[in-house]
């Protein structure tokens, strides 16, 4: 049997493939749990400067949920002798990853499959993709992926989304601010790579601080987080990597990022 999930090193970026092509690369609980793993050891390696997800083939990037019979879809199984579900611990690996998580949309997105695309920090798609959450469709609403999707889409739009359980397009989609880049099918890849060189030669340490700001800002009132700026840039400008920045503007030459 192969592998559900492939971990791949591609140079500087993790790769992330749900290798589930005859399910439509649909969630179970080793699915997400190898996610997870996934992230955490791109993060703890040192040496990743990006992380790409996605799933195998040309059909689906994620369908959600296996739903088939005498499978139990992660949605709906629960073990409360656990405090967590292990989708939310998948989904706060995501909020505290301190790496750029980019998701190429090979394929349509559905259910919990939307909810991880909402959960990466940038999306490019094919331009003939569909995305929707059909929860309502089997009589329960997409409770696990909701704030995320809250975060990444106009209220109005969403609120249909759920209720109807209707598909929409990835133009839809991209028009919304879901997707970074909208692109022909046969250009995927390479605007992928566009997209990751922009910033793999860039400042990790950057990166992380400013992942860390973004993430603790939004959550913040408009007081709060300035005065969260106020203490972040001391702390940001006494790294090596932006005295290496300056440096080297100064001295007009590339930088020398070290991540630290």
């Amino acid at each position: 049997m192969s592998e559900q999930v492939l971990i791949e090193r591609r140079g500087a970026v993790q790769w992330i493939i749900i290798n589930r092509e005859e399910r439509r690369n649909a969630l179970n609980e080793d699915v997400v749990r190898t996610i997870d793993r996934g992230i955490k050891e791109a993060v703890e390696g040192g040496e990743v400067k990006a992380i790409v997800i996605t799933g195998a083939g040309d059909k689906a990037f994620c369908a959600g949920a296996d739903l088939a019979k005498g499978t139990k879809g992660f949605a709906f199984a629960v073990d409360f002798s656990r405090p967590k579900h292990y989708i939310v611990d998948l989904f706060k690996r995501l909020q505290e990853c301190t790496l750029p998580v980019i998701a190429r949309v090979n394929g349509h997105a559905m259910a919990g499959g939307f909810g991880l695309l909402c959960a990466c920090d940038m999306a490019i798609a094919a331009d003939d993709i569909r995305i929707g959450t059909t929860e309502s469709k089997i009589g329960v609403t997409p409770m696990m992926i909701l704030p995320y999707m809250l975060r990444v889409l106009p209220p109005r739009k969403l609120q249909e989304m759920c209720i109807t359980g209707e598909q929409f397009s990835a133009r839809e989609a991209y028009d919304w601010g879901l997707l970074n880049y909208l692109v022909p099918r046969a250009e995927l890849d390479s605007k992928l790579d566009w997209l990751l060189a922009r910033i793999t030669d860039k400042s990790p340490t950057a990166i992380r601080l400013g992942k860390q700001a973004f993430n603790a800002t939004r959550d913040m009132g408009l007081r709060e987080a300035l005065e969260y700026a106020q203490a972040m840039v001391p702390v940001m400008s006494s790294t090596n990597d932006a005295k290496e920045g300056m440096a080297a503007f100064q001295e007009k030459r590339a930088p020398n990022f070290t991540g630290t």
